[in-house]
């Protein structure tokens, strides 16, 4: 069995459309996605009358045409952020207003999770492959409800889903960050989060893949730029620190599952052995919109047979 795994899209729809294309360009069965599929913002798209608009995309400001209204939308789109067309008495009513604008955003996620999965469900369907995601700490709880309705996609968290001979185990929840994001807690609760589906295992480990969005503490796989109190970067962004999770670092060296897979933090891109477990974090580069991934083959043995990083 050959499986692909990405995570990080953070709403690129380059990325996402990549993702689904590689079940058929890597002759893979099944397709995991980990957390962190929707975007982080929103572009206002700014009408100046006469059929003109404004918008900064990209680190420039933009004049624009209405002819080229569906160039813009889709460059925006390209880097996991969320066009929207306004006036500006409309964006200050908004800036004005968060809950607002919060509402706005929220609405926007859930209708691009909409049209992705209506890409999703034409490409799969019939395809005979498995497709399995994640929702990640920077999702909103409502995608869950929305991945659900799809005909192809399985929702992994919380669950353990069959493929192939073994048992896939997902979390999309992370130890606290900085930024107070939707799905994160501390690490005392992840650890009883973990262990409540670890009581689901039917498998032997290794027949156990972990989907775990947080990489495992003191590890390659979650070394980031060490943050002062106040957010700014030290030295420069040379100076790294970890900060993953020592609950999904026990849980692996508790169960010493075939494989576990991470995502979470970007720039870690690596594998590392944790005893018999592989880990992996593929890393992320979506605002450029090349999607980076993992391709991983096991047999019907419970063994690894080979992995590979991938890029494109």
């Amino acid at each position: 069995m050959r499986v692909f795994f990405a995570t990080d899209v953070h709403g690129s729809e380059t990325c996402w459309r990549k993702f689904l294309a590689c079940g058929d360009f890597y002759g893979v069965d099944v397709l995991v996605l980990g957390g962190d599929m929707t975007g982080k913002g929103m572009v206002p798209i700014i009408a100046t009358g006469n059929d003109r608009y404004r918008a900064h995309v990209n680190g420039h400001s933009q004049e624009l045409g209405a002819e080229e209204l569906d160039a813009c939308r889709h460059s925006i789109r390209e880097r996991g952020l969320y066009p929207f067309v306004t006036d500006q008495d409309e964006l200050a009513e908004l800036n004005a207003a968060p809950e607002k604008l919060e509402r706005l955003f929220h609405r926007s996620i859930l209708e691009t999770v909409e049209s992705w999965l209506e890409v999703a469900d034409e490409k799969l369907r019939d395809s005979g492959k498995q497709c399995v995601v994640c929702p990640g700490n920077d999702d909103i709880p409502e995608v869950d409800a929305v991945l659900a309705e799809s005909g192809t996609v399985h929702v992994g968290e919380g669950r353990v889903v069959r493929i192939g001979d073994y048992e896939l185990v997902s979390t999309g929840w992370s130890n606290p960050t900085p930024w107070e994001t939707y799905r994160e807690e501390p690490e005392e609760r992840l650890a009883t989060r973990i262990q409540d589906m670890l009581q689901k295992i039917t498998a032997p480990p290794e027949r156990v893949i972990f989907n775990f969005h947080c990489p495992p503490y003191g590890t390659p796989l979650d070394e980031a730029p060490e943050l002062t109190e106040d957010l700014d970067v030290v030295g420069a962004g040379r100076s790294l620190a970890h900060v993953g999770s020592t609950a999904v670092r026990e849980a692996i060296d508790e169960v010493q599952p075939l494989m576990s897979l991470h995502g979470h933090i970007h720039e870690s891109r690596a594998t590392t052995r944790l005893g018999r477990t592989l880990a992996v974090n593929p890393g992320s580069s979506y605002e450029q919109g090349v999607l980076l991934g993992a391709v991983l083959e096991v047999d019907g043995g419970g063994r690894l047979n080979r992995y590979q990083l991938t890029s494109g």
